[in-house]
């Protein structure tokens, strides 16, 4: 854990001291929130795991959803909580949840916890996964850093060398270089991406057979009592990092190939990556132009009855691998973060 992390920890062991996620509720807490939710699966100890933030344990999802039902919050899915940002139910705080990406080990793992607690939820699948010909980048240059002992790339800003022994190392370089490469064009990310790869021997399709469910298992959970099925672009690109056209396309197909799929409407989409360098004011337009009824992004916060008109740039609340307890579970369901975060801003669309 960097000190970043650190330094979030610390807050949410202050906030629960104070008692400040209780009394702050009154001004911080919106209508309900959606939370984000991407890998739900048994510990595994090992040095170096650099996309660990992405993973929580079922016993924690288990800990959240009985925590939830405890404060008398309402599990609603993604459909109600429209329907409650259009009419509100003072008093009646509510949770949707959400898993993106299509894991295998949502079915395995996660969906046991949610039947016990009768808890609705949304995945979000993008096609190409399923298909197994979209690529878990994030997941390739995990495992290139965890196999090379030095990386030496030869990228349009400059040579990136590094070496890549020790655990520490390791993490260090993967938090360098992922940065380096998001902050600039998804091809570039790709293409060195792909290069590191090669040189470890990763089967890029052998991690997403791996990692992700196949057609046949998503048709038999789509008709699950529920269980709503969402969109994810068709190859979970940026979008704002593309042309006009390839990100339409991307939008657009991916709910015609679920729907021919899966045999039922796609209603929600949810935008890869999600933060402000991947979906903006174009990326909303265009979603809602393809006719989603709603669609979430990373942004940080609560749900105010202000998103009832911008139900396609929904914030969300990101279950955090790294901040597995019930003081950061608590600090972020009172709203007060996002709160001091936005110096009491309640939409951020821009």
């Amino acid at each position: 854990m960097n000190g970043r992390h650190k330094a979030i920890t610390a807050a949410f062991g202050l906030m629960a001291a104070t008692r400040a996620d209780r009394w702050s509720r009154g001004f911080a807490q919106g209508a309900g929130a959606i939370l984000t939710l991407h890998h739900v699966r048994p510990e595994a100890r090992r040095g170096f795991a650099p996309n660990a933030g992405l993973d929580v344990t079922p016993t924690f999802l288990d800990d959240a959803l009985r925590l939830i039902r405890a404060e008398g919050y309402d599990l609603v899915s993604l459909d109600e909580a429209l329907a409650r940002l259009q009419r509100p139910k003072p008093g009646r705080f509510f949770v949707a949840l959400t898993f993106d990406d299509g894991y295998r080990d949502n079915v395995e793992h996660a969906w046991p916890v949610l039947a016990k607690h009768e808890a609705p939820w949304t995945l979000f699948v993008t096609p190409g996964f399923a298909e197994r010909r979209a690529r878990l980048w994030w997941l390739e240059l995990e495992e290139a850093v965890r196999a090379l002992p030095r990386l030496d790339l030869a990228l349009p800003e400059g040579r990136f060398a590094a070496r890549t022994e020790t655990d520490a190392e390791k993490q260090s370089v993967f938090d360098r270089l992922y940065w380096r490469l998001r902050k600039g064009p998804e091809a570039i990310l790709l293409s060195a991406i792909s290069d590191l790869a090669e040189r470890a021997g990763i089967d890029r399709a052998a991690l997403v057979e791996r990692e992700c469910l196949p057609w046949e298992t998503l048709r038999a959970l789509s008709g699950a009592p529920g269980v709503t099925i969402g969109a994810h672009t068709l190859t979970h690109p940026m979008l704002a990092k593309h042309d006009e056209e390839t990100a339409c396309n991307e939008i657009v197909e991916s709910k015609v190939r679920l729907e021919a799929a899966l045999g039922m409407p796609v209603r929600h989409f949810a935008y890869p990556v999600g933060d402000p360098a991947s979906a903006g004011p174009r990326e909303f337009a265009l979603v809602r132009e393809a006719g989603f009824a709603s669609a979430v992004t990373t942004r940080p916060g609560h749900l105010f009855p202000e998103h009832a008109a911008n139900l396609h740039a929904l914030p969300r609340v990101s279950l955090n691998g790294l901040h597995q307890t019930e003081p950061a579970l608590r600090a972020l369901l009172s709203g007060l973060p996002f709160w001091l975060r936005s110096r009491g801003g309640r939409l951020d669309v821009a």
